[in-house]
């Protein structure tokens, strides 16, 4: 395996943090925090950096993760309530400070390009490595399905030092041992189970008292709440209406701005034509900036009816990539395919097949995917008297207030950050580029708060596509169906986590693949190698929800059954000898197989398809049953098995496995971002489909449980293996081999 030590520490999302001086170097900084970190209001009392308590016996937890509709507000206030015995209903949240002590550490080691049960002394320096960048950078971000794994110790701790300080507090107060006293319910009780107090009548009394770093925090079985199905904190507010999002902000003397980014890749302004009769009325503000055209006005109807309607015209330079379409891009492909050199190797196993080997080849190919969050792309910022003022939707304040204070010339500490809710996140909004929009119009208009808002036209044609890539597999088929086969990838794709750090720290591009995209496999091939071949190019590219597994996945696990075909073995079977000496994968396999009925019959047109990936952290095997009436693809119900070590909140587990099924699946069936003439071609849900509710199959997920697992996450993994499922369905539905996503019968 060829890593050079800037691939150790460069390949996760934050890949720019290792050109700080003296990372190497770097300690552990406290993550608890003292009680001036989580700022109190009137009435509450901070025990640490993550809990405050009120003298309405109310519990507020810091969330320093972005809340985009996985549930994560809710997941991360569990852990807190656990270690204090909380009463649920007494639990709120409160979005961090962007402060270090609510860094995400996980989320650069999981980007670095190693399989989850992967061990060794490389492994592990490069992990340690990440953590001391993290530690370094103190980058509060959502990602990587990071959040609940980056929360497990120090928000624990948290519960635990909180609770500890509470007995402290009620032991002085009843005049006790501290040692005689439990708490239960949000109170703490004495030995004989009556009341001392309330943790609202305690929030007073705390003086000086100061948290300890050391208290023990629970073992699994001693858990109350971790593993039920707790009630979501976020949905009274989103089922009342009182959710706050980033399209919801309202300020005094507020105005709008509608932007048209330049059409082209790489093209830029050429100025703008005011219509004869001048401003009409209530626009403000015309504004060219380097690759697009504001118009600011004091509603947004108003502003995007004048850029859009006509009496606005519009100049633009195409730029070097005028003559850029996908079929050329597809030709580069595949010549890169076929002679390109790789940027990384891995390799384990036999180096050469065996001598009666017959050889089977395949090429796989999967298009550039837009987001389409459903909330629209938007900022709103306010510069004023020397500070700037953001609120957004976004998952990384951090990198939101590094970027708005490049922009506007300010230090970071004169620059504040809203995070709203997200309608969506999928990786689109980490990216900077609302942001120096915002920031610059702001600039143009000082004192003036100014809320930018993309149209959906807008976001799919100027998104960070999940990346075009394709894959040309060779496996050796032994003559013995018994043997196991060999394996040979050549994957050439473009890379988010290379282009990335330049978008932010404004960088060049490191040319090395995505860490996720070249993980070794959990099967046991004779042989195995991977050659990772990353191009460049003009077209823009970002984290898609699970980033590399989203393709790599639909390579490997079809071309895996293609494989069970040539050697005339059961996809079920081989991949359950493939796996013999992986007992989580083979529990998680073994439940969804037994789920879905695997083996038993089912109509005419009507086949069966398995597919298994470990990413982030977890194990996940769906099986989809897919019913094929003609050309028309019709995937009836998806059986999806996760092992992810303790479940945290089983309810919102299974509604992330639903939701990354269902964005998976409107991927495999639909999605498909094309260019022609430098620029995409799509523009809207017309042209850019989804899954529809009444195309949605069934669903039924099981929860493969173990305590002594490592803890996985659960916001990405379950879009991974839906592609290969329904693919693997299709033939065996049909016969026939679809390896060109998104699916379609000719």
């Amino acid at each position: 395996m060829k890593l050079t030590r800037r691939k150790l520490i460069v390949g996760g999302v934050l890949g720019g943090g290792a050109l700080l001086v003296g990372w190497w170097f770097a300690k552990d900084r406290d993550r608890l925090g003292d009680r001036t970190v989580f700022k109190a209001r009137m009435g509450e009392v901070a025990l640490n950096g993550w809990v405050k308590v009120g003298r309405d016996g109310s519990i507020t937890v810091a969330a320093p993760r972005a809340e985009m509709g996985q549930g994560i507000h809710s997941a991360l206030a569990a852990l807190v309530a656990e270690e204090m015995d909380a009463k649920w209903s007494d639990v709120r949240v409160e979005d961090a400070a962007d402060l270090n002590v609510y860094r995400n550490v996980e989320i650069l080691i999981d980007g670095l390009p190693f399989s989850p049960e992967e061990t060794g002394r490389m492994i592990d320096v490069a992990k340690w490595a990440g953590s001391r960048v993290s530690g370094l950078l103190g980058v509060v971000a959502t990602g990587g399905s990071t959040s609940v794994r980056d929360a497990w110790e120090p928000m624990r701790l948290a519960g635990a030092s909180a609770r500890d300080l509470l007995l402290r507090a009620a032991a002085a107060k009843a005049g006790v041992d501290r040692k005689t006293l439990t708490v239960v319910e949000s109170e703490v009780r004495d030995a004989a189970g009556k009341k001392i107090a309330t943790y609202g009548e305690l929030a007073a009394t705390l003086g000086a008292l100061q948290p300890l770093r050391d208290v023990p925090v629970k073992k699994a079985g001693e858990f109350r709440l971790i593993g039920k199905p707790l009630p979501r904190i976020d949905v009274p507010a989103k089922v009342m209406g009182t959710a706050g999002y980033g399209t919801d902000v309202r300020l005094p003397d507020m105005l709008y701005a509608a932007i048209a980014n330049c059409p082209t890749f790489g093209g830029k302004t050429k100025g703008f034509s005011l219509p004869s009769a001048g401003l009409p009325k209530g626009i403000v503000k015309v504004i060219e900036l380097p690759t697009a055209i504001a118009v600011v006005a004091d509603s947004w109807w108003r502003a995007n009816k004048f850029l859009t309607g006509g009496d606005l015209r519009l100049n633009w330079d195409a730029g070097p990539n005028a003559g850029l379409d996908s079929r050329a891009i597809a030709a580069d492909y595949a010549g890169l395919l076929k002679d390109g050199k790789p940027k990384l190797t891995r390799s384990r196993g036999a180096d050469t097949p065996p001598a009666d080997a017959k050889f089977l080849p395949a090429t796989y190919t999967a298009p550039y995917l837009a987001h389409a969050t459903m909330e629209p792309m938007n900022c709103t910022s306010l510069l004023d008297r020397g500070a700037l003022t953001i609120w957004m939707p976004n998952q990384s304040s951090s990198l939101m207030r590094y970027v708005g204070a490049k922009e506007a010339g300010l230090d970071q500490d004169k620059v504040t950050v809203h995070t709203t809710y997200l309608g969506g996140g999928f990786g689109r909004r980490a990216e900077v580029d609302l942001v120096r929009q915002a920031v610059a119009l702001a600039k143009a208009l000082p004192g003036k708060p100014i809320q930018v808002l993309w149209s959906r036209e807008e976001d799919i044609q100027h998104d960070f596509y999940r990346p075009m890539a394709t894959a040309r597999f060779v496996a050796d088929i032994p003559a013995d169906p018994k043997a196991l086969p060999g394996w040979t990838v050549r994957l050439v794709g473009q890379s988010a986590s290379s282009q990335f750090p330049g978008r932010v720290l404004g960088i060049g591009e490191t040319g090395d693949p995505d860490g996720n995209s070249v993980e070794n496999p959990p099967y046991a091939f004779a042989r195995y190698r991977l050659d990772a071949i990353v191009p460049q190019g003009p077209v823009p590219v970002g984290f898609w929800r699970s980033v590399g597994h989203s393709h790599t996945a639909f390579f490997d696990e079809c071309f895996l059954d293609e494989v069970a075909i040539a050697m005339g073995r059961d996809p079920l079977e081989l991949r359950r000898a493939l796996l013999k000496d992986k007992p989580r994968h083979l529990a998680v396999l073994d439940a969804v197989a037994k789920a879905s009925g695997w083996g038993t019959p089912l109509p005419a047109a009507t086949g069966r398809g398995i597919a298994l990936r470990a990413s982030f952290g977890s194990i996940v095997a769906q099986v989809a049953e897919v019913a094929v009436e003609g050309r028309t693809i019709r995937v009836r119900k998806v059986f999806c098995a996760i092992g992810c070590g303790i479940v945290v909140n089983p309810a919102i587990v299974r509604a992330q496995m639903e939701s990354g099924i269902v964005y998976g699946l409107s991927a495999a069936l639909h999605g498909r971002i094309t260019i022609k003439g430098g620029a995409v071609e799509q523009a809207n849900f017309p042209d850019y489909d989804a899954v529809r509710m009444a195309d949605m199959p069934a669903v039924e997920t099981i929860l493969v449980e173990s305590k002594d697992a490592p803890l996985g996450g659960v916001g990405e993994p379950g879009t991974p293996p839906i592609a290969p499922a329904v693919g693997n369905a299709i033939f065996a539905a049909t016969g026939k081999r679809l390896r060109n996503l998104p699916f379609e019968l000719k």
